[in-house]
């Protein structure tokens, strides 16, 4: 998949395409329908597949108050705008100076005057240019008065309940709620965390569950609400480890800080000799499969420990069978 970061960037050579828009946070089941749409119009038509969207996000320019926590970073909605099959992806970097230009502007310099769409893809609710001022009437005129066609489609029903549509608020609500399954259904894979591992109190190597300690400040990735997971830490070597995750303040040590901790279990293929693991440093992905239980306050350690065996134990038949 080619990745363009500028207008310019798009070779001439590239051709003639169909091309959706969208900030597609996340990339869910619903931008993977009209993505698949789009790779398999251009694909019967003989023309490009292409992505427009946008970093950061506009609302974090436009109006940070209001920004939501994003799902994904840019590498990571990259990696799977491109597991979709798209033959390229147009990342312009968003700006004021971007949000001021008109409808006809955006398509006439993006849709006509790059990309030479033939084909634009779009959900009844696409807003587009100064103020989102352009909406699905003005992209079928403008469709008229340059030449190309417009496909519409409507929104993918929420795969859990069927009823409400998928959308990135949607997946950010399971998430802030602890439903990691129901943010996986909708997402099409488990939500990722991804930072850098730190240096905590080191109270779970005490308490014989060694645990990796994300640094919660660089964190890409909305963390969810409190509670203990099932999860999967993957290594920068590439190595997949299952882990229990802990979310939350540590209420039994009257702990403050929240923090996103993983405990990988023992005896699975890269998690180093005799199971000894030094992450610290490691820029690690962290992903969210599935909610245990809540946190707790334990009347001390020993409740607390056998807490964490039946949570690991738990962890391991989820993940490992």
């Amino acid at each position: 998949m080619q990745r363009w970061e500028d207008l310019s960037d798009v070779e001439p050579a590239f051709g003639r395409s169909v091309v959706t828009i969208g900030n597609f946070d996340g990339v869910h089941r619903g931008h993977a329908a009209v993505l698949g749409r789009v790779v398999d119009l251009a694909r019967a038509r003989g023309l490009g597949s292409v992505a427009v969207t946008f970093d950061p996000h506009p609302l974090q320019v436009l109006d940070p108050d209001r920004a939501p926590g994003l799902l994904t970073g840019l590498d990571h909605r990259l990696d799977l705008l491109e597991r979709t099959g798209l033959d390229a992806v147009l990342v312009m970097r968003f700006t004021r100076e971007l949000a001021a230009w008109s409808p006809e502007r955006f398509v006439e310099d993006v849709f006509v005057g790059a990309l030479r769409a033939q084909v634009v893809v779009v959900g009844h609710d696409v807003r587009f240019g100064r103020a989102n001022s352009g909406d699905l009437a003005a992209m079928r005129e403008l469709g008229r008065r340059h030449g190309f066609e417009v496909v519409v489609l409507d929104d993918l029903g929420d795969p859990g309940t069927g009823e409400h549509r998928v959308s990135s608020t949607a997946v950010r609500q399971a998430l802030a709620a602890g439903e990691a399954e129901r943010a996986a259904q909708m997402l099409g894979h488990p939500h990722r965390i991804t930072s850098t591992v730190v240096h905590g109190d080191h109270r779970g190597r005490e308490l014989g569950y060694p645990t990796a300690n994300l640094d919660t400040d660089a964190a890409v990735g909305l963390v969810p609400a409190d509670g203990v997971y099932a999860g999967w830490l993957t290594r920068p070597s590439g190595a997949r480890l299952a882990a229990a995750v802990s979310i939350g303040t540590n209420p039994t040590f009257d702990g403050v800080r929240r923090q996103v901790e993983a405990y990988c279990l023992p005896g699975q293929p890269g998690a180093g000799p005799d199971d000894v693991l030094d992450l610290y440093g490691e820029r690690v992905d962290l992903d969210v499969v599935a909610h245990l239980r809540p946190t707790l306050r334990f009347e001390g350690v020993g409740p607390l420990v056998e807490q964490m065996e039946r949570d690991v134990a738990r962890c391991r038949a989820l993940l490992l069978g």
